[in-house]
């Protein structure tokens, strides 16, 4: 029987990610939100090594190290507030920790030093078969397809920094560019479906788990987060309705994306930013289908572009299918943790924390941000934060509005405050929530 590992955390995002990666282990995960459900799991499943969080929102994760103790479960920490020398030794010495992990961390080694906890099998016994991550093939970008609903405007800043084997390769400026909106194209009114009998509903079969790991709705900075504490390599696939992206992951950190949307593919992207002509991506087009050749390749041989200005252009293209994203209310997503990120040579860098934060400000509309807060509301200081604030580039206004964000002015109070769009301050209000660095009291 696989081991059982115990894994507490209240980050549901972070745990899902976690979990996958001990299944590929060929392990059982026992995820658990709170304190009191892990204790009750001690007892219950009797778990062969846990991984703790120190602060959990019912107890602190010390009051599960002590029951795991009492049980004689080996177990490691893992924090984002406790952090230094001291925390790490007092971990061990007074608690009984293995290891102590500071978020973000590589999910690697925190897998290796469960490995480590855990018995060596006699040597007459097989090793445990290890969980490939199946392929992506679910994914298909041959085949572009074209958006249902209308696409709104978009501002990139003018700076892309790329990276190569990991380190800086190149920093591009240009002007701050705007990719215009684009209509969403005509189609006949659909032909209602005959309401489906009762025996046909019972039929239908269950979601595939093993791919498809939950709704999407207002979980994207979460999962951009796991993707960053756990310092993972991998791939987080979204799909609404026909249109999928896939952002890759780097160490935690966003590098590249793909899309099947027509919108999204280079030559209408330049469309879109005022760089190309509608006819001059017909002529590259038909080049391209002749020749077979990539479109950026077509227009620096055409002069249109310069060799530069095509990877300055390919990276803007990469950050618009990545804050697109943010704008999807609805949707599913998946994650993956195979490398392909790899097989590009040259990346762009962004922050998570800049990508939340900018992404819920330019893509959150405002109808959406007014249901996620209410003037009502009264943020503090994350006890827990998931990122510095040294991390996040503030404005002056959000800089100087921040130390009054201490839970004793509602947001109506801070909005009056700020003398700003009642909008703009919802987005980076909520923008901080999203990082965990605020919190509601």
């Amino acid at each position: 029987m696989p081991p059982k590992i115990l894994l507490v955390d209240d980050n549901q995002e972070l745990l899902t990610l976690l979990a996958r990666l001990i299944e590929a282990e060929g392990w059982t995960p026992l995820p658990a939100g709170k304190g009191r459900k892990a204790i009750d799991l001690i007892t219950a499943e009797k778990p062969a090594a846990a991984v703790v969080d120190v602060l959990l929102p019912d107890m602190m994760g010390y009051d599960v190290a002590h029951a795991l103790r009492n049980a004689q479960i080996p177990f490691v920490f893992m924090t984002g507030v406790f952090k230094g020398g001291r925390a790490a030794s007092d971990s061990r010495t007074q608690h009984g920790a293995a290891g102590y992990f500071e978020k973000p961390f590589e999910a690697r080694k925190l897998v290796e030093a469960i490995q480590a906890l855990l018995p060596k099998p006699p040597p007459s016994r097989a090793e445990p078969t290890r969980r490939v991550e199946p392929a992506t093939h679910d994914f298909d970008v041959e085949f572009a397809v074209e958006a249902d609903e209308p696409l709104e405007p978009m501002e990139l800043t003018g700076k892309v920094v790329l990276t190569e084997d990991g380190k800086v390769s190149a920093v591009l400026r240009g002007a701050t560019i705007t990719a215009a909106p684009v209509g969403a194209p005509a189609r006949p009114p659909p032909i209602p479906a005959p309401p489906p009998r009762a025996a046909d509903v019972r039929a239908r079969t269950r979601p595939d788990l093993s791919r498809t790991e939950g709704k999407l709705e207002e979980n994207l900075p979460e999962l951009i987060t796991a993707f960053y504490l756990a310092q993972q390599t991998g791939e987080l696939t979204l799909q609404k309705g026909k249109v999928k992206k896939t952002v890759y992951f780097d160490g935690g950190r966003p590098c590249f994306a793909i899309s099947n949307l027509v919108t999204d593919r280079f030559g209408p992207f330049l469309v879109r930013v005022g760089k190309l002509t509608q006819t001059q991506l017909e002529v590259c087009q038909a080049a391209a289908d002749k020749t077979g050749r990539r479109t950026g390749d077509i227009l620096v041989e055409m002069g249109i572009l310069k060799d530069t200005e095509k990877l300055y252009y390919v990276a803007q293209q990469v950050k618009a299918i990545i804050y697109s994203v943010f704008g999807w209310e609805e949707g599913e997503y998946r994650l993956h943790f195979t490398d392909r990120a790899a097989k590009e040579a040259i990346k762009i860098d962004l922050h998570p924390a800049n990508l939340i934060a900018r992404g819920v400000k330019k893509l959150y509309k405002p109808e959406r941000l007014f249901r996620l807060l209410s003037p009502e509301d009264r943020l503090i200081p994350s006890p827990q934060p998931a990122y510095g604030l040294h991390e996040v580039e503030l404005e002056r206004w959000e800089a100087e509005l921040l130390p009054k964000v201490d839970g004793t002015r509602t947001l109506a109070e801070l909005i009056h405050l700020a003398q700003r769009p009642e909008h703009a301050v919802y987005g980076a209000l909520y923008g901080l929530v999203a990082l965990k660095i605020l919190d509601r009291t």
